[in-house]
């Protein structure tokens, strides 16, 4: 997994940086193949905005914003939502792969 850690108007510490790292080990956890995670942090007029851009193979990217006055807060809520999405979307693939098409049921019940 390529990971990317991008910041405008703002310096990202070493705490801020290795809180971000922990966050991107944790989104591995759902087994699904991550290519590259791009982390955007930037200053805005009421607060800073994290961004997380995971892009997943076979996959739609997920893409999170979350703006708060505090950036640990933005960092721990944006990262709640992305391990909510990441679980949703493990949950539909795995879901999707074990179903059995209606050709595969028809051809059961041929058989029996």
């Amino acid at each position: 997994m390529k990971v990317q850690i991008s910041s405008k108007d703002i310096n990202v510490s070493e705490h801020t940086h290795a809180h971000l790292q922990a966050a991107k080990e944790q989104f591995l956890k759902y087994g699904m193949e991550i290519t590259t995670a791009n982390t955007f942090i930037s200053k805005e007029k009421d607060g800073v905005s994290v961004e997380f851009d995971l892009h997943i193979a076979h996959q739609s990217p997920i893409v999170i914003k979350q703006t708060d006055k505090d950036l640990d807060v933005a960092i721990d809520i944006a990262i709640e939502r992305t391990s909510k999405a990441l679980r949703r979307l493990a949950d539909k693939v795995k879901d999707h792969k074990g179903a059995t098409s209606i050709r595969d049921l028809e051809l059961a019940e041929e058989e029996a």
